[in-house]
């Protein structure tokens, strides 16, 4: 009798032990580093905004959260990359417009991005900066539109990469003012800029943080803002609508992770960068950069993705382009 109470007390023990084992490793998230990958070049507007937050998540954290440039293909290497990684919470992808784009823009993607990831957290919405050479005569929209119809297909303009919001606002721009373009994909904008300085392409619809830093430096000269109305940041530049009515591109930054994630996990992303977002020095480095920050929950974050992925189909055909 004695070896039977012995045995099921074992077994019992044993039992016990894997219900109050220690939880799995995402309940301790995170316990090792934290890869980000980001589509676009060192230096571009993307790649500046995720250093700043990676660096205030890996001091929120105690881990590192390691910023990873995987270029090319307007930026659906990276989504490729982060889709097919484990869905530990470990790889992480930044998301941006070029996400909602390449849907109805590549005809022949291997992945579904709306179906493969996972919202995580919004971090901010931003604007596109139009910016010329300096040696380009146009110092107003107005007069840009009356020099490029003047010169069709003489002029050239730069982007971070087919898909892009850089792209797109350009396609949208040729579109609604007729204006003959011939497009330059670049591996990031920040590859793009020293051809556009020194005129060997014209121009770029840049996201505001390189644009602005640029622009401000000098290099090059800023003639209006995508969004419908004048930018909080730089309220001395116009807003292109204002040349033409009903012109409109403006972007966002955020976070997703591969499909399958763990629900913790995406909890713990979402609250970090939630405090993020509250902390006035990151607020400030946001601003600093022409950013609005915008904390959202990972649902009314996936609902944005999905709004944007369906504004941008519309914008696909009625631009007429598309990457095979």
């Amino acid at each position: 009798m004695l070896r039977i109470l012995r045995c099921g007390f074992f077994g019992l023990t044993v039992l016990l032990g894997l219900f109050s084992a220690t939880p799995p490793a995402s309940a301790a998230y995170p316990d090792r580093p934290v890869h980000w990958l980001i589509g676009f070049a060192a230096g571009g507007p993307v790649d500046i905004v995720a250093r700043i937050m990676a660096q205030w998540l890996s001091d929120r954290l105690g881990q590192q959260f390691i910023v990873e440039n995987r270029t090319g293909s307007g930026g659906n290497i990276a989504a490729a990359a982060a889709i097919n990684s484990p869905a530990d919470g470990y790889t992480l992808l930044f998301v941006a417009p070029n996400n909602a784009i390449s849907t109805s823009l590549y005809k022949k993607l291997p992945f579904d991005f709306l179906r493969d990831t996972v919202p995580v957290a919004s971090i901010m919405q931003l604007t596109n900066m139009l910016v010329v050479s300096n040696a380009f005569p146009a110092k107003t929209v107005q007069e840009f539109v009356d020099y490029c119809k003047a010169n069709p297909g003489k002029i050239s303009f730069a982007s971070s990469g087919n898909g892009t919001s850089v792209h797109m606002s350009a396609e949208l721009f040729k579109v609604m003012t007729k204006c003959d373009m011939v497009h330059v994909p670049y591996r990031g904008s920040a590859i793009a800029f020293p051809d556009i300085i020194s005129n060997k392409v014209q121009l770029i619809f840049d996201n505001l943080p390189s644009a602005l830093e640029q622009a401000k430096g000098g290099n090059v000269r800023a003639l209006g803002v995508t969004s419908p109305q004048r930018w909080p940041s730089v309220p001395d530049v116009p807003a292109i609508a204002e040349t033409v009515p009903g012109f409109e591109s403006v972007g966002f930054y955020g976070i997703s992770a591969p499909k399958g994630s763990p629900s913790d996990v995406i909890e713990t992303l979402n609250k970090a960068v939630g405090e993020a977002l509250k902390d006035p020095k990151l607020i400030a480095r946001l601003t600093e950069v022409g950013g609005i920050p915008k904390p959202m929950t990972p649902a009314e974050f996936g609902k944005l993705v999905t709004d944007e992925t369906e504004k941008w189909r519309k914008v696909v055909e009625f631009a007429g382009v598309s990457v095979d």
